[in-house]
């Protein structure tokens, strides 16, 4: 598979002639109807110098409760179609339609099959493949990202550890992460939960790795009436402010005669594992029950105002370093 195929599809995995360390996760977030269950499913792999560092995973966080379980898994159980998204864990298997769980572990039991559909993928062109903009023809970056679907229904049934969900009507929202390790210090937030139905926004700063200095880089994308509104580092928008303290994340952004405002309150959250050079030992609390207040003006006039509940939060690492750096950025 050429590399000029890979970035054109980053759905697919990315891991086929990687060299270590290497990892790649996807992102499945469900939220059913009544906003009662909320589950992130997140299947991978980590590729280690050493072998024993090396597995394939499986991660729930289920957002109600802020439990959190990592089913493990021998690379031997994990396969990977070359040109496609199709990926199977032993007896689980993810694609872009569905996915099915097959989970029967100490901590954790969870089956069965949960439909997408219809995406609404960040739209991939040669000049700009997906969310990273012109970043993702760089290969020395030390993280991909890609968003497969700002939001779609869901329908199936979840067994878990007892309990049957059903999500069939809800809405989902799907990404993924490849590279080498996670940023050293970043803030991500999601939501797709707002008054109006097909609404979403996501949004993350980072600090990002480059060949004299790091720089913090963002990419936010606000999908409303059928129009996504792009904010990022590569098409020239501009942070006028960013603050971080214990109850909220203030962040507003310009891009021409566009600024949007988004103030995102922190909340409770289960811990994950993510990727560092050394393995998937690094702990990552995420919320899932955040909300997001944006409001996008054009000049001025209000195009929209709302607050998106169910919100996925991640405000982790060096967060002084990334605040520093987007200070020297913008000269205040």
């Amino acid at each position: 598979m050429s590399m000029i195929r890979r970035v054109l599809n980053p759905a697919w995995y990315h891991g086929h002639r990687a060299r270590p360390p290497f990892f790649e996760g996807w992102y499945y977030k469900l939220v059913d109807p009544s906003g009662r269950h909320k589950l992130a499913i997140i299947p991978g792999i980590f590729r280690g110098h050493a072998h024993q560092d090396s597995h394939a995973f499986i991660q729930i966080l289920d957002g109600v409760t802020s439990a959190s379980h990592y089913a493990s898994y021998p690379t031997t159980a994990f396969w990977a179609k070359p040109d496609a998204f199709d990926v199977r864990i032993a007896g689980s298997r993810f694609d872009l339609q569905r996915f099915e769980l097959d989970i029967d572990q100490s901590e954790v039991k969870i089956s069965g099959e949960i439909r997408l559909g219809p995406l609404t993928p960040w739209p991939v062109s040669l000049l700009s493949p997906g969310i990273m903009g012109w970043y993702a023809w760089i290969p020395m970056m030390e993280c991909f990202h890609g968003v497969l679907s700002m939001d779609h229904e869901l329908a199936g049934t979840l067994h878990y550890n007892g309990v049957e969900i059903d999500l069939t009507g809800g809405r989902g929202y799907l990404e993924k992460d490849w590279g080498r390790a996670f940023p050293r210090g970043y803030i991500w937030f999601q939501s797709n939960h707002f008054g109006q139905p097909g609404t979403s926004l996501t949004a993350s700063i980072a600090i990002i790795p480059w060949i004299r200095r790091p720089f913090p880089g963002f990419i936010i994308g606000l999908l409303h009436d059928g129009t996504l509104y792009r904010f990022a580092t590569y098409n020239g928008a501009r942070i006028s402010h960013l603050t971080i303290d214990d109850d909220l994340v203030q962040w507003t952004v310009r891009r021409r005669e566009l600024t949007l405002e988004m103030v995102a309150r922190r909340a409770h959250g289960g811990i994950l594992q993510a990727p560092t050079l050394d393995g998937m030992d690094r702990r990552i609390a995420e919320s899932m029950n955040s909300q997001v207040e944006i409001r996008l003006t054009r000049k001025g006039v209000v195009i929209f105002s709302d607050t998106g509940a169910h919100a996925g939060l991640e405000v982790a690492g060096d967060l002084d370093r990334l605040l520093a750096l987007q200070r020297n950025r913008s000269g205040s």
